[in-house]
């Protein structure tokens, strides 16, 4: 499960700090997309990495990612001081943290 959710954190720290921004300052559209899509993708494939290395009861771990997803966006959202943007806290909470779940869903022929 930390394997599964180290990617999705090291992967937004590692665009953040590659484009030279602040997470807490307002971005402009095309940034947000390309964070969101990219926080998408990463929570999906944290998921599958859990799912991947937890030998018993695979789900329940892309499930403990998704939950350590939003628990951080949720701290984050109340602990953050008002004058911070929270574009990332609710996308990781709407967006980020169901794409780790939908990891456990079968793939479809």
């Amino acid at each position: 499960m930390f394997a599964g959710y180290t990617v999705f954190a090291a992967s937004a720290v590692a665009l953040f700090r590659l484009a030279g921004r602040d997470p807490h300052a307002p971005q402009p559209v095309w940034f947000i997309l390309v964070a969101v899509l990219s926080g998408m993708l990463f929570a999906w494939l944290g998921g599958r990495l859990a799912m991947r290395v937890a030998p018993k009861h695979p789900s329940r771990h892309a499930i403990a990612v998704a939950a350590l997803i939003a628990t951080g966006a949720t701290v984050s959202l109340f602990t953050s001081p008002s004058a911070d943007a929270s574009w990332s806290q609710g996308a990781a909470l709407a967006l980020m943290a169901p794409c780790a779940w939908l990891a456990t869903r079968p793939r479809r022929s």
